[in-house]
């Protein structure tokens, strides 16, 4: 059974069952699709991530199939019912469907029209209808009349026996099957508004009276109209062509034009409208619910992945705003590590006379504690703090940057963040969360439930199961793709590192707290409960900074460490040497340390290593500045250009926020000027992008945006700097605004003592 589970996921896969073989060995073994992917190369035959994670997901499928047919068969046996065609037929089924059908006539059911018939001693006239001989019908429906039985007259002999052939048809595998394919080929979904629930239900406008192919509806149609329908505002059905499904039926049952053909012919309409339709129907509900569920959960984990991967500030000392208007600008100072410095409050926003103070404030704070950049949160009062702070001329080398700040509340009500800071309130927590969200995103945002992260679409209606499932694989990737400093990460970083877990994890932090910064990887044996095979799994993804083995700082697994040192001793030099000097490493032909169980490709990753160890993956940290003088909705009129930045993408499109505290869509037939499949073909998570303004619905709040390039707008000279770019586009803007409302007229820069310092500060460097 396993050659055939091997053989069969090969084909789906195009890869070879050895591979698949071999994969499924090591999983069996607990290792860990990262490890698997980044040490095992030369057993798996350097399968990827994707590919592992497949042939892992597949083999839980078929291994769920294979305990249902085992369900199945041992129910039978113990029933008699089980003959060698049939369990021939259940030990072939390849889909759970067809293994359910087969089963279904067999199923303990409850009692139904065709189970009361067979009591009445229905059955023997069924049998005799459904040969459909031409026979006298009236005559041997007579025989069955007996009122002990219950059976009165002719007409109900002869109802009790379609109700029994009615179920023959239901329970037919070749109708079921016949009928299914009809069913996701051809059928419709179609929703409609429940009376009076128009102005109840308005965020459902658009499926009032929708209809579209089942075979085509789009995931997010799918789940919108489910939520709908759940939220008791839409009616939602799954409409066939009936007259073909009906055909299809009379083809498969009804033979000639006798009399009992004409009640099989009844009993078939019968079996489809009452028993047939309503099956399919759930079938295709669930079918294309799962289909909606895989591509949602699809869309947010490539969010998920964009996201845990964005560019980090890196270590710097950051000043954390957590803007608020009548509660004030909560500010948090972090240290390049990211540990909690001080808290302070200001309120620019409540007051015009409060601004002096603040300024002062900020400015002695970037003085007392180094400040080299200021995280302000996107939420209300973003845009407004983020101009109160480019007013009160500081300095160029403070970087402030806008941080999404989306699941920071999540974070500051939590468990974690509670132990983090047990003596101060959520307030505190939530600037703390955005500071360091700016220095490592990644880092960060393990600390919160993916979910909550606020990117994707419907993820709170998918399979919830399957989306954590398929998140935590995102998360445990991106973390191992980055490696973690040990002596530095968080129990909650560290948990997702392969082969640890919550509970190694803290044990790792325990004997860190309590022994002083690890050393070396090798001092990781020490700790409490990691045995052999976490630390094998673990080690290569774990980094050692200015630790003894200068290895320890790259993602070279401690396994390969003895042939890295042959390597050197071989040229002559120190492990050190090798990593420092390329002349030396260009000298080595990996051909000379291959072995049984190290082949090129893992030399040849030792060697991309060697060149660059512990080397970031994610790219350098770009900022946005938004358009001036856009800070609302209102702000925007329909033709503007403006800066944006993609915050969420879905699959009818992608959101941009270009500064107004309400993200506008961009839909997917205004990504680009020429056809888009997928809004992931065109933009990313965090990309830069320049939108035009479609339209703005105030009552609804919703702006529609385009990335498309009009040709009256382009128009540019050659030789044309992006800053006088964007200065025409801001007194273009200006321009459509002033018929909307005044200009606002520019604040003066704040004079403040601490300027000196700070400038004396970038000089002595």
């Amino acid at each position: 059974m396993n050659e055939f589970r091997y053989a069969k996921i090969a084909e789906e896969l195009s890869i070879t069952p050895v591979q698949v073989q071999a994969t499924a060995k090591l999983l069996e073994e607990a290792a860990t699709v990262p490890f698997i992917a980044r040490y095992r190369k030369e057993i798996t035959g350097s399968l990827d991530e994707v590919a592992i994670t497949a042939i892992r997901d597949r083999l839980i499928k078929l291994e769920e199939l294979e305990s249902r047919r085992e369900a199945i068969i041992k129910s039978l046996l113990e029933r008699n019912l089980l003959n060698n065609e049939l369990q021939a037929k259940i030990t072939s089924a390849e889909t759970l469907a067809i293994l359910e059908d087969l089963y279904l006539p067999f199923r303990p059911k409850r009692r139904t029209r065709a189970t009361i018939a067979r009591e009445k001693g229905l059955e023997p006239l069924a049998e005799k209808i459904f040969v459909q001989d031409d026979m006298d019908l009236a005559a041997a429906a007579a025989t069955c009349i007996d009122a002990e039985k219950g059976v009165a007259s002719a007409d109900e002999a002869l109802t009790g026996a379609r109700d029994i052939i009615a179920e023959w048809v239901n329970e037919d595998q070749d109708a079921r099957a016949r009928l299914r394919d009809l069913f996701f080929k051809k059928s419709t979904i179609r929703s409609h508004v429940l009376p009076g629930k128009e102005a109840g239900g308005i965020k459902y406008k658009d499926y009032y009276d929708w209809g579209e192919p089942v075979a085509s509806a789009r995931s997010h149609r799918i789940l919108a109209m489910r939520r709908g329908e759940q939220e008791e505002f839409l009616a939602l059905r799954i409409l066939p062509p009936e007259e073909t499904a009906l055909a299809i039926l009379e083809n498969l049952f009804v033979r000639g034009t006798t009399a009992s053909a004409g009640q099989v012919k009844l009993a078939v309409h019968d079996s489809y409208k009452r028993l047939l339709s309503g099956s399919m129907e759930t079938e295709v509900r669930l079918a294309i619910k799962k289909r909606a569920d895989e591509e949602a959960i699809r869309v947010f984990a490539d969010n998920l992945r964009q996201l845990l991967l964005a560019p980090p500030l890196g270590q710097k000392s950051v000043l954390s705003i957590d803007p608020g208007l009548r509660t004030g600008c909560k500010l948090v100072c972090l240290d390049r590590q990211g540990k909690f410095l001080h808290f302070d409050v200001i309120y620019p926003l409540l007051s015009e006379k409060n601004r002096p103070d603040s300024a002062k404030t900020i400015w002695r704070l970037c003085s007392q504690f180094q400040i080299e950049a200021i995280a302000v949160g996107n939420g209300t009062g973003g845009r407004e703090t983020e101009a109160f702070l480019k007013s009160i001329g500081l300095p160029e080398e403070i970087q402030i940057v806008m941080v999404n700040e989306s699941g920071a509340s999540v974070y500051s009500a939590s468990k974690i963040a509670r132990e983090e800071f047990p003596d101060h309130d959520i307030t505190v927590r939530g600037a703390v969360s955005i500071g360091r969200r700016l220095m490592d995103p990644l880092a960060e945002l393990v600390k919160i439930e993916p979910k909550a992260i606020g990117v994707g679409q419907y993820q709170h209606d998918v399979d919830q199961a399957e989306l954590k499932k398929c998140l935590d694989d995102v998360v445990i990737s991106c973390v191992n793709a980055v490696g973690v400093e040990v002596n530095t990460a968080s129990a909650q970083l560290l948990s997702y590192v392969s082969g640890l877990g919550p509970s190694l994890a803290e044990n790792i932090v325990k004997h860190r707290d309590d022994g002083g910064p690890f050393r070396s990887r090798e001092a990781l044996k020490k700790v409490r409960r990691l045995g052999p095979k976490a630390y094998e799994q673990a080690a290569g993804f774990l980094r050692i900074r200015d630790g003894r083995n200068p290895l320890d700082a790259s993602a070279v697994h401690p396994e390969s460490y003895p042939i890295v040192e042959k390597m050197a001793h071989d040229q002559g030099c120190s492990v050190s040497d090798l990593i420092h000097d390329k002349a030396v490493r260009n000298r080595i032909e990996l051909k000379h340390y291959v072995t049984d169980k190290i082949g090129l490709p893992t030399l040849t990753d030792i060697m991309a290593e060697l060149a660059k160890p512990g080397r970031d993956p994610r790219q350098q940290l770009e900022t946005v500045t938004f358009a001036e003088g856009i800070e609302k909705i209102s702000d925007l009129i329909p033709g503007m250009k403006l800066p944006g930045v993609v915050t969420n993408i879905t699959a009818f499109g992608a959101f941009v926020d270009v500064g107004v505290h309400q993200d506008g869509l961009v839909h997917l037939s205004e990504l680009a000027d020429t056809f888009v499949k997928s809004p992931g073909e065109v933009v990313k998570l965090n990309q830069r992008v320049e939108v035009t303004v479609l339209a703005v619905d105030l009552e609804r709040n919703r702006i529609s945006l385009s990335m498309k390039k009009f040709p009256a707008e382009n128009t540019d000279k050659p030789g044309k700097s992006k800053e006088s770019d964007q200065k025409a586009r801001n007194d273009k803007n200006r321009m459509k605004r002033a018929d909307a409302k005044p200009a606002r007229e520019a604040q003066k820069p704040f004079n403040n003592p601490f300027a000196d310092f700070l400038h004396q500060r970038k000089k002595n460097g």
